[in-house]
């Protein structure tokens, strides 16, 4: 967004106008992402290199402990509860994240987020001496909970500072971060650098690095706007915090369309996850949101990452090679996210999503195909690869960057934290059904275990085709006002009251 400048003055001018504001939310971004989703990325993929040792470690640690030796399915099953953990911190993280966003601001919730990883760093790095396999699966419950933290209000907080024109933009770069992250974790995984039994917890304990970068840099830029004014009510603040965000003193527009959002709040306090399922002007917001969190995770793109060494096994890679590979299903992943960046405020949120599930559907076609024919044709193998690539590729351009910022452009101030309460929730409980269920998807279904996720992908693309209106350049109240016609329909007077613009006129602004 620049700011609005008479005719006749020259580009030098409007060139320097733009630099302060495009300095300040670019340091937010990095400040808040470094610390914040790119750790989600990081701690998921940092946990496989160190794998065959920390199992070696639980077997030692118990055979001095009670000298009996551990079976193998008994290691594995510490290991799933180790692996399990982190579903289920990020899970609680999710569940706090909208409580501390509404205490503390959206600032200080990432900042204090950072308390848990490192926390969990230093748990890591002692385990080893204090022959505790009991205080890794602590660290990595932390763990878990700072990504669900970040995950929610790192876009909630993106989403609330940026201009509209930027917000999409702003707030996908979460997910570009996240991919980052696993592309980071899977490098420094490499058995040449951190990946080695001598290594492995400084490589689990190396998520402290971000966080100490985050508490060093963030305290220095502005707090949300939005949550200045509507939830704190600092007309002050919130002037000076924009001003910072937007690099001028012209923000006649932008204060009249959050002073209207303010009045249309009506002095509410932020609602409960319970208000929020019983507010019937939410409805529609509500059941997006779910529909678009749910199939984020039950799309099956974590399972391609689970068969990717499968299929570069049987297409004849050598498997001390194949850690090389995979790191180009990550590197997918980001260079994916970083295209959905470019393109999300030229063709908009609803074609991204729609497009993304609907090519997930045509590669997990063509990967059942692939799969029940690799034994017979040898080519086929690298068919399977390349429906690895595309499917991660499909999922990166649309689902991975746009899902996690819905909730702050389709709700309103006072329901957004509740709001990402909710759909973080189900993220990280579908995360842990996935984890749990889909070895026994494919023993029961064998070469036919994407056709589940062929239907998730098929359902998703036409929920959102019918139902989701496109968000892209408008403000909150226009997204509200088009939801509306599916909250209210049939109840025009009902209707009037939620029309926000009618609300503000009332108040002569």
């Amino acid at each position: 967004m620049k700011c609005e400048m008479d005719e006749g003055e020259s580009d030098t001018k409007e060139d320097t106008e733009k630099k302060p504001f495009a300095w300040t939310l670019v340091l937010t971004v990095i400040a808040a992402s470094v610390g914040g989703t790119f750790q989600y990325g990081y701690n998921i993929s940092i946990i496989n290199a160190p794998t065959p040792y920390i199992q070696s470690f639980i077997n030692e640690t118990w055979m001095e402990r009670w000298g009996l030796q551990l079976e193998v399915y008994q290691v594995t099953l510490i290991w799933s509860f180790i692996v399990s953990f982190f579903s289920l911190g990020g899970l609680m993280g999710a569940l706090i994240a909208g409580p501390i966003t509404i205490r503390f601001g959206r600032k200080k919730a990432l900042l204090l987020n950072n308390l848990f990883v490192l926390l969990s760093a230093v748990l890591v790095l002692t385990s080893r001496e204090a022959r505790s396999f009991e205080m890794i699966l602590l660290a990595r419950f932390l763990v878990g909970i700072n990504a669900g933290v970040s995950m929610n209000v790192q876009p909630m907080y993106f989403g609330e500072s940026a201009p509209k024109n930027l917000r999409g933009a702003v707030a996908q770069t979460s997910a570009s971060f996240t991919a980052f992250g696993i592309v980071l974790g899977q490098v420094l995984g490499l058995r040449e650098i951190l990946g080695s039994e001598s290594y492995w917890p400084i490589l689990l304990a190396s998520n402290a690095v971000p966080g100490l970068f985050q508490l060093l840099t963030l305290p220095w830029l502005p707090e949300s706007p939005r949550y200045l004014l509507i939830d704190k009510g600092d007309k002050e603040a919130c002037m000076k915090a924009l001003r910072r965000f937007r690099g001028c003193d012209d923000l006649g527009d932008e204060m009249e369309e959050m002073l209207q959002e303010q009045i249309a709040a009506k002095g509410e306090r932020a609602k409960s996850m319970l208000e929020l399922f019983r507010d019937q002007g939410l409805r529609w917001q509500l059941i997006t949101v779910m529909v678009l969190s749910s199939a984020m995770q039950l799309c099956g793109n974590d399972c391609m990452y689970f068969y990717a060494s499968y299929v570069f096994q049987t297409a004849g890679i050598a498997a001390d090679k194949i850690q090389y590979v995979t790191i180009g299903t990550g590197a997918c992943e980001f260079i994916a996210a970083v295209a959905c960046n470019l393109m999300i405020e030229r063709l908009g949120r609803k074609l991204l999503l729609m497009g993304g599930y609907i090519l997930m559907s045509g590669w997990a076609v063509v990967f059942i195909v692939a799969l029940s024919l690799q034994e017979k044709v040898a080519w086929m193998s690298y068919l399977s690869i390349a429906c690895i690539f595309g499917y991660i590729l499909s999922f990166g351009t649309g689902p991975a960057g746009v899902t996690g910022m819905m909730p702050t452009e389709i709700f309103e101030q006072t329901a957004r934290p509740a709001a990402y309460m909710t759909a973080g929730s189900l993220m990280w409980l579908n995360l842990f059904l996935m984890g749990t269920a889909f070895p026994f998807i494919v023993k029961g279904l064998g070469v036919f275990c994407f056709l589940p996720f062929f239907v998730v992908c098929v359902a998703s693309a036409t929920y959102i085709g019918v139902f989701m209106p496109e968000t892209k350049g408008k403000t909150f109240l226009e997204i509200t006002k088009e939801f509306n016609r599916h909250n209210f329909k049939g109840t025009d007077l009902r209707q009037c009251q939620y029309q926000l613009g009618e609300v503000c006129q009332a108040n002569n602004l």
